[in-house]
């Protein structure tokens, strides 16, 4: 075991002193050191629970014959961080959470790890320590918020986004908006729809590295415990056994997790965070591999923002393993290992059991999947848009280009009126380098839910969206502008046109023209400091994951 450098023979006698400093007994000394990753804090909803779940899975740990020792990473709420500054560091995050937990492993002498994420930077980010340091692992979520009620109606976080909306065109009091932001989020968990985080900790399932359930079993379900405390046994057994992430995290299992992806309609960012962690895994995946599976994948669940079902409803009707049932059926997936055994072998003891909320491949959403790839001239090197929550008519547009170079312009214009149906929005210098940070923007599309022009302006960016995101929102614009990316090219009035089944985004310019623009283009530099400055120093684009190099 690793852990033998600190307790084994004579010459490791200082090392065992400090051990029974700890409080350790002969006894745990020589059993299983097992990390346990946990990122409570007092600030997230998603993680002001965890450790509840931290004490389960080292009860777990325990029980299994081995010694937990916890320690903690940071977390964001990219919620309380939207439209904000403080966005600018969600995504950094992700990279500051994987190389804090390296550093803290590396530093010690463990011979497992259990990871305890919940929100959208840290199950990415976890992911990412994991795959570098190659020791076993499994992870166990906090787990999603149950939906909120209004009028009736099921209600998330990106509803209230929404309403705001509504708000400003009179659609609604102030009273009522006060009434839906009290019933939005009733519970602790990450936020109740097909969002960032509870697609990565549906994917993570996929990805083979948590047990049935990490998904999608409510936050505030007792279950949840039963499973912390399973996934602290089964470490051990991992451990024993010899299984490691990159055993797990193989090239077939990242495509199954893409897959599966697909067939939910997960959130954009999905796109960013495993071809990051696939980077760590030292596996080959690229945004076209992401292209090919849409094009053969279909979708069979929409959930909130995109269709009216919740996380608590895809946990009812078989959860995320029972989607992979019908995947596997259709040999849609590969039968990988996981920390749970052979995938199939997992996937006999899972059915759908509502088949509105998981239709049958027979019965698709789409025949495409929830995410789809864009290349042109706009987005050489690719763009992504979720597809699954566009509506039809907005599937192919063409407009006129109005172009802000910050969120908060674009903003002000739409509180201002001045968008009008048929435009395309374009915001630019807001991709990982020229953000710096590649800041979340539902606020603007939410304005444009609540002003009713979802359906008929379409946006585009260099930066990225939530997974509470819905309408014709294009991100991940490769290469960004600060990078002498085309969107730095387009100018106001630019005819711009959008075709989502062909997979393409192109502005109407002639050679001379662009040739012309190219030469007098003048960069935005946009103020950074501190971590942000060496952060927009290193990191590449979107395409890549915006991962450091």
């Amino acid at each position: 075991m690793k852990s033998d450098v600190v307790k084994k023979g004579v010459a490791r006698s200082p090392h065992r002193s400090l051990l029974k400093a700890l409080g350790l007994t002969e006894r745990e000394i020589q059993a299983p050191f097992i990390g346990v990753v946990g990122s409570f804090n007092e600030l997230v909803p998603g993680h002001v629970h965890l450790k509840t779940i931290i004490d389960s899975v080292k009860n777990g740990i325990r029980m299994g014959g081995g010694v937990p020792f916890e320690f903690s990473t940071i977390a964001v709420c990219d919620g309380l961080a939207m439209n904000n500054d403080a966005m600018r560091y969600s995504l950094p995050s992700r990279n500051i959470i994987a190389d804090t937990i390296e550093v803290q492993v590396r530093g010690a002498a463990l011979d497992a790890l259990v990871f305890i994420p919940n929100c959208d930077k840290v199950v990415p980010g976890m992911l990412m320590a994991a795959a570098r340091l190659n020791i076993p692992a499994i992870f166990i979520s906090g787990g999603p918020m149950l939906a909120g009620v209004h009028k009736g109606k099921k209600i998330a976080l990106s509803d209230v986004f929404e309403y705001v909306g509504k708000y400003q065109t009179g659609e609604i009091s102030e009273d009522e908006l006060t009434e839906v932001e009290g019933k939005a989020c009733p519970t602790c968990g990450s936020c109740a729809g097909m969002y960032t985080a509870n697609t990565m900790n549906c994917l993570t399932e996929a990805l083979g590295m948590a047990l049935p359930g990490n998904g999608t079993v409510p936050a505030v379900f007792s279950k949840r415990m039963e499973m912390a405390k399973e996934a602290g046994m089964r470490v051990l057994e991992l451990l024993e056994n010899g299984v490691k992430p990159r055993e797990i995290m193989t090239k077939k299992a990242f495509m199954n997790a893409v897959r599966v992806d697909m067939a939910l309609g997960g959130s954009t960012n999905t796109v960013l965070h495993l071809l990051a962690i696939a980077n760590d895994a030292d596996v080959d995946l690229t945004l076209d591999d992401f292209d090919e599976v849409s094009k053969s994948v279909p979708q069979i669940s929409k959930l909130s923002p995109a269709g009216s079902h919740f996380i608590e409803d895809l946990d009812r009707a078989g959860g995320v393993h029972a989607v992979m049932r019908e995947l596997i059926d259709g040999k849609i997936l590969e039968d990988e290992t996981t920390v749970n055994g052979k995938l199939s072998e997992v996937l006999k003891r899972h059915r759908v059991t509502d088949k509105v909320v998981i239709r049958e491949l027979s019965n698709p959403y789409t025949q495409r999947g929830g995410l789809t790839v864009l290349k042109g001239n706009i987005a050489p090197l690719g763009a992504v848009v979720k597809s699954g929550g566009v509506v039809e008519e907005m599937k192919v547009h063409s407009g006129p280009a109005r172009v802000f170079n910050s969120e908060e312009d674009t903003v002000a214009a739409l509180m201002g009126g001045q968008i009008k149906d048929g435009d395309v929005i374009i915001i630019r210098y807001e991709g990982p380098k020229g953000g710096p940070g590649m800041r979340e923007m539902l606020t603007p599309t939410s304005i444009l839910v609540g002003l009713g022009l979802d359906k008929t302006v379409a946006l585009i960016t260099d930066g990225r969206f939530s997974g509470a995101t819905r309408g014709a929102a294009i991100g991940h614009v490769s290469p960004e502008a600060a990078e002498g990316g085309p969107i730095g090219l387009i100018e106001e009035g630019d005819t711009i046109k959008i075709d989502i089944n062909k997979g393409t985004l192109d502005f109407v310019i002639d050679e001379d023209e662009l040739e012309k623009r190219k030469s007098k283009l003048v960069i935005v530099e946009k103020e950074a400091s501190g971590y942000l400055k060496k952060y927009s120093e290193k990191v590449k684009s979107a395409y890549s994951g915006a991962i450091e190099g």
